[in-house]
């Protein structure tokens, strides 16, 4: 096999190779996923985007340990993200990997620090002082036993961000993570990301329709009919 046209200099930390991922419906397959191959390096700042039903949420949910390709393989630090037992790919996902959405997905009976400590809890650790912290980056401290109907939208995503990094992940992955705000809301957001990130020293990849917002990461990556696009 070649090496991946995007492939950064240096050993890659996040690989793809070969990824194909079709869908069933109705009788009839709808290959959504191409046999694509990817490499980033640590601390890589990716963006991708295309235009709708290129399947760039798809692709990001297969390199997040979400949803396993039909073929190719997914390799984090040199490790498959599907190989093992079940419980394995979850305590990968849980300790090495950290997700945003656009819908923010908090859980609506919790508080602003207990949404973000959940991860944590999940893994069997406690991390209050961890979440306070986070929350404090991103601009919440006084926002701590809020309840998320009492947030805005940002501040939602701002504690989704916050949520993200509790438990010290390698690699962040973002799905939209602006889609549901305004455009002002939507860029103060996104900065906010990138500058947790990199104190953090995360990798980051972001699924975004905006290529505003993707240039400003190090990489823009175009997902077109399944296949990344020179």
């Amino acid at each position: 096999m070649s090496e991946p046209p995007f492939a950064p200099a240096g050993v890659p930390f996040l690989r793809a190779s070969g990824v194909h991922r079709t869908y069933h419906v109705g009788g009839a397959a709808i290959e959504v996923l191409r046999g694509v191959d990817l490499s980033v390096g640590r601390g890589e700042r990716v963006f991708l985007c295309g235009p709708s039903g290129a399947g760039k949420t798809t692709l990001l949910y297969v390199l997040g340990g979400l949803e396993r390709p039909d073929q190719g393989e997914v390799l984090l630090e040199g490790k498959s993200v599907y190989g093992g037992s079940d419980a394995r790919q979850a305590g990968l996902r849980n300790s090495e990997i950290g997700y945003i959405f656009q819908n923010y997905l908090l859980l609506p009976e919790l508080t602003a620090l207990e949404n973000v400590c959940l991860p944590a809890l999940i893994g069997g650790r406690q991390a209050k002082a961890r979440g306070e912290e986070l929350l404090r980056k991103v601009g919440l401290g006084l926002r701590l036993q809020h309840l998320p109907a009492q947030l805005s939208g940002g501040e939602q995503q701002r504690v989704a961000i916050a949520r993200s990094l509790i438990n010290n992940p390698s690699v962040v992955f973002a799905d939209e993570p602006t889609g549901n705000l305004d455009s002002k809301t939507g860029t103060e957001v996104m900065n906010l990301l990138l500058s947790v990130v990199a104190e953090e020293g995360k990798t980051l990849m972001v699924v975004t329709h905006d290529t505003q917002l993707a240039g400003q990461g190090d990489r823009m990556l175009v997902l077109r009919d399944g296949m990344l696009v020179d």
